[in-house]
């Protein structure tokens, strides 16, 4: 299905009073916050005024993707440098931790269309990651995933023990030779994609260990990097495909827009796209999204001074071999996460895919580790980005958490040249198409689907409703899910401008009535 994945800043409350109205927000503290609403997909692109920062770079694209560990996509890249710390096929996973004369399963090249989704809740990676609840080792053994997938689906265990040969994701296979891989960046949490792509932007989940629907409503309160971005006078821009949010005209359809921005050489200084490899997705989608991405770049004026990230949000339930770091991670702000795990965020998720894109940095480059920067335990991480970020535009705000403070950098990677380089290919290979077929679009929402329907319900304020979720969501088809999408962004938008043509102060909380109670296209704005 092709309904995308964004993750965006936003204050908004839906009730059903009106088809769309506007109340005050609260006054604002010393350091005004976001409301963080995570949602799904997108580009995030951030760019400098040309004087305002040390270094070549001025415009950095974020692109976060979903739901594969490193092994399951890059692992087998290998075979093409030795020095990536990738699988070799003698990685294997018992199909039971507690049998010592257990058989075993063995990671292959055999990676496929994989579907139904394998598990990634909190409980689920613990499993993986420490092979029971007992999360006392001292290093990770990483040999539960067989037995937690086992416990799913008999077939899935076969699904998380395979990863791509190169070939086969040929458009990461030229970016790991062109660029720079990273084979030991970590999910921020172990958990699932809303708490880690809040990591992305603000080096903290709040206690979030899960994705939960009603602070998806509610909002997440915490400081964020596009604050940061604002305050210091740079732009920040944000490509959506679905789902968008907060500062109005920060938001682009991706569509449309992104392309013709980067040709003119207006991108702004920090942007998302959007797009996912989230199973049950083909990843040839995700590599022609990604394709896509890294070619409008290429020719865009603004090349010589872009870095392009693009990461994982987490690892989507696929084996790593690589032990999850356990010693000396800081919880970002003593937050404790909700019974009943109490998790005090003091080890990171599984190792996921990440990839950095720039004429600044020299061909097949392969980053293990921050060696110690800025503390003995330091790793990379999501929050890295937007430390990293901090460090690249001397943003003069405070760090975001203790989290940013402590996660390693990656600015070294493009300070190494005098000059950028030329040899930068136009553009990538065409991905192999691995599903058979279309997509069935006459087929039930699958959960992740269905978790992306709720998210649309909070643009349109029908998540207001009584059991929305059983009594709508679950009873929709593909095509009739991306067509409601559709709506409550475009509804979502009408009601916003409206409102902001009509005078009302930007930093009111757009409120709408319910979408299946009203089809009233005039909104009505209340002070």
């Amino acid at each position: 299905m092709p309904l995308k994945r964004s993750r965006a800043t936003a204050f908004i409350h839906r009730q059903p009073k009106a088809e769309m109205e506007t109340i005050p927000r609260r006054p604002k503290p010393q350091h005004p916050h976001f409301s963080l609403l995570c949602c799904y997909a997108l580009l995030i692109v951030l760019s400098v005024p040309r004087a305002s920062a040390g270094g070549p770079i001025k415009t950095v694209v974020v692109l976060v993707m979903e739901n594969r560990s490193f092994d399951h996509m890059l692992g087998w890249m290998k075979k093409l440098n030795p020095e990536i710390n990738g699988v070799t096929g003698s990685e294997s996973n018992p199909v039971s931790t507690s049998d010592p004369s257990s058989p075993r399963v063995y990671f292959k090249d055999e990676a496929h269309y994989v579907d139904p989704d394998p598990g990634h809740s909190f409980q689920a990676i613990r499993e993986q990651i420490f092979g029971s609840n007992d999360t006392s080792a001292s290093t990770p053994p990483m040999d539960g995933f067989v037995q937690q997938a086992a416990s799913m689906s008999p077939n899935m265990s076969d699904s998380v023990m395979n990863g791509f040969l190169p070939e086969k994701v040929a458009v990461y296979q030229a970016l790991v030779q062109e660029f720079a891989v990273f084979d030991r960046w970590f999910a921020a949490v172990p958990a699932s994609t809303q708490p880690n792509r809040l990591y992305v932007h603000s080096a903290t989940s709040h206690g979030a260990t899960s994705n939960i629907a009603s602070m998806l409503a509610k909002g997440y309160p915490q400081r964020t990097i596009f604050e940061n971005i604002d305050d210091a006078g740079l732009s920040f821009g944000i490509y959506y495909q679905n789902i968008p949010l907060k500062y109005l005209f920060k938001f682009h359809p991706y569509g449309s827009d992104f392309k013709s921005h980067a040709q003119k050489g207006s991108l702004p200084n920090y942007s998302n796209p959007a797009n996912d490899d989230h199973p049950s997705h083909d990843v040839y989608q995700g590599q022609m999204f990604v394709k896509e991405v890294y070619e409008t770049l290429r020719a865009s004026p603004q090349w010589n001074e872009t870095l392009l990230i693009i990461t994982y949000d987490e690892h989507g339930g696929f084996f790593d071999h690589v032990p999850t770091p356990n010693k000396g991670i800081p919880s970002p702000d003593g937050i404790v996460g909700p019974d009943p795990f109490y998790f005090t965020f003091d080890r990171l998720g599984v190792r996921v895919p990440t990839i950095m894109v720039s004429p600044w940095i020299e061909k097949g480059t392969v980053i293990h580790g921050p060696n110690g920067v800025p503390s003995a335990t330091s790793e990379f991480e999501h929050s890295s980005i937007s430390a990293t970020v901090k460090k690249l535009f001397d943003l003069p705000s405070p760090y975001l958490t203790k989290r940013d403070a402590w996660a390693g950098t990656f600015e070294g990677i493009v300070q190494t040249r005098t000059t950028p380089r030329t040899d930068c290919p136009m553009q990538l290979p065409n991905p192999v198409k691995i599903r058979d077929g279309e997509a069935n679009e006459d087929a039930s929402l699958s959960e992740f689907q269905q978790e992306l329907m709720q998210l649309a319900s909070v643009l349109n304020g029908d998540h207001s409703l009584t059991n929305f979720q059983e009594k709508v969501v679950k009873k929709m088809n593909v095509r009739e899910g991306l067509a409601y999408m559709e709506n409550a962004v475009k509804r979502f938008f009408e009601a916003g401008l409206t409102a902001m043509k009509m005078g009302v102060d930007e930093e009111q909380i757009v409120k709408m009535r319910p979408s299946l109670t009203t089809r009233s296209s005039s909104p009505s704005i209340h002070p």
